[in-house]
């Protein structure tokens, strides 16, 4: 199964708009979704403090900023068709 991390934080617009597009994709295809709040992580805070949100999918990351449903998509599909 494919594990999909988002890291956000707390009163982070794009952040809730990310997980909400996550969410919908989650019905297509079905992942592992694991959140990580970067102000409780030291390490994500430092790596991602400018660019949240960040979408990763098995270790790579394919979206920071603002999400795109079709890009997220586009991107997943053939990762899942591997599965």
């Amino acid at each position: 199964m494919l594990k999909v991390t988002v890291y956000s934080k707390k009163e982070c617009h794009l952040c809730e708009i990310a997980k909400e597009e996550l969410e919908v994709i989650r019905r297509e295809f079905d992942f592992c979704l694991e959140e990580v709040d970067i102000e409780k992580d030291a390490l994500a805070y430092e790596k991602y403090k400018h660019l949240i949100p960040v979408v990763e999918v098995d270790g790579k990351i394919i979206s920071s900023g603002r999400v795109d449903r079709k890009k997220l998509t586009a991107l997943l599909k053939p990762k899942y068709q591997l599965q």
